[in-house]
C-alpha cells in the first residue's frame, strides 16, 4: 500500500466531510468533543507528527508546542490548513529519511511510522465526523485491514509483560478470530489475536477462536475501535461472547 497516497486521499476526504459542517456539532463517538474539536484534533496532530520527525526527537512533544496548531476562523483556510499539515508530515520524513528512529508513544519506530499512524488516526476519526453528522462511511476493504493491522500492533505493545496480566485484552490461552468477508482480501483479512505469558500476539492465519466475528473489513474495524457495536455493523458473533466483550473494555478507544 501506498501509505503517503491514501494518508493525503483520507484526509481530504476527512476534510471534505467536516469543513462546513457546524462547528458546535457534538461528536458522540468522542464525548465531550465537537465537531470543531476533533478536525483540531486531526490538523495538529499532522503536525504534532510532522515536528517529531522533523527534529528527530527522543522523547515527546507536547502537542499545544507546534506551530501553527489552530485552523483558521474560515472554512476554506481551515481545510488548507489540515491538507498541508500531511504534506508537512510527507516532507519531513523525506527529509530525515523514512527508516530513521524518532518517537513515538510505543517506542522508537522508523520516521515512516508516523505516515501509517496518521493515516488510521484520519481513517477512525472521518468515522466520528460521518456518525456525528449522519453522513455515509465508506472506506477501501484494504485500507480498513491494514488499520486493523496496525491498530493490533498497537494492542500487542501496550500489552507487554509489564501489563499486569488481569488488564490485558485476553488472558491467558484466550483467543480471538475476526474473519472480513470482503472479496479479494484473502489472508490479509483474518486475524487470529492470542493471550499468553507475555502478553498478546496475532497473525494472518486461519484459527477458531474461543470467540469469532465475521462481517466486512470496515465494519470489523469500527467495532473493534468501539464506533459501532457489533449488532449494529451485523457482524456475526460466535462462541464465547464473554471474551469478545472483555476485549472491548480492555483496548484502546
Amino acid at each position: 500500500m501506498d501509505y503517503r497516497a491514501a494518508l493525503i486521499d483520507e484526509t481530504k476526504a476527512f476534510g471534505d466531510l467536516i469543513g462546513t459542517a457546524d462547528p458546535a456539532t457534538p461528536v458522540p463517538t468522542c464525548p465531550d468533543w465537537t465537531i470543531k474539536q476533533l478536525f483540531r484534533h486531526v490538523g495538529r496532530g499532522n503536525r504534532w507528527a510532522a515536528q517529531i520527525v522533523a527534529d528527530q526527537r527522543g522523547q515527546p512533544l507536547d502537542p499545544r508546542e507546534v506551530p501553527n496548531g489552530k485552523p483558521p476562523d474560515d472554512p476554506d483556510g481551515a481545510v488548507e490548513w489540515l491538507n498541508d499539515g500531511v504534506r508537512l508530515l510527507i516532507d519531513s520524513v523525506a527529509a530525515v529519511g523514512a527508516h530513521t528512529p524518532v518517537w513515538t508513544f510505543i517506542g522508537p519506530k522508523p520516521a515512516q511510522w508516523w505516515i501509517r499512524r496518521r493515516l488510521h488516526e484520519a481513517t477512525v476519526h472521518r468515522a466520528d465526523a460521518a456518525i456525528a453528522l449522519g453522513a455515509d462511511y465508506q472506506i477501501g476493504p484494504a485500507v480498513a485491514a491494514d488499520a486493523i493491522d496496525e491498530w493490533l500492533e498497537r494492542v500487542v505493545a501496550e500489552s507487554a509483560t509489564g501489563t499486569a496480566t488481569s488488564e490485558r485484552p485476553l488472558g491467558r490461552d484466550q483467543s480471538l478470530h475476526l474473519h472480513a468477508t470482503d472479496d479479494g482480501l484473502g489472508t490479509a483479512g483474518e486475524w487470529t489475536i492470542t493471550g499468553g505469558d507475555d502478553g498478546i500476539a496475532w497473525s494472518h492465519e486461519h484459527g477458531k477462536g474461543d470467540a469469532a466475528l465475521r462481517g466486512t473489513a470496515k465494519d470489523l474495524l469500527l467495532a473493534i475501535v468501539r464506533r459501532q457495536s457489533a449488532a449494529d455493523g451485523n457482524i456475526e458473533v460466535f462462541g464465547d461472547t464473554a471474551v469478545w466483550d472483555g476485549w472491548l473494555a480492555r483496548t484502546p478507544f
